[in-house]
């Protein structure tokens, strides 16, 4: 995966569970939103990387 690529869907990802969680994030400036509200958008969105990466290298 390209670095392009990368960063598109690290953005989808991130718009993604902003949308499951309820969080209204728009594109571009979101100084609106509560210290609650940002980290349960990442933590959420690094706890999915970190399942993503342990099931790609369980059967290694």
């Amino acid at each position: 995966m390209k670095n392009g690529e990368s960063k598109a869907a690290m953005e989808n990802m991130k718009y993604e569970i902003a949308r499951e969680y309820g969080v209204n994030l728009t594109k571009g400036y979101n100084g609106n939103l509560s210290s609650k509200d940002a980290g349960t958008v990442g933590g959420q969105m690094v706890r999915k990387m970190v399942e993503d990466y342990q099931r790609q290298h369980a059967n290694q």
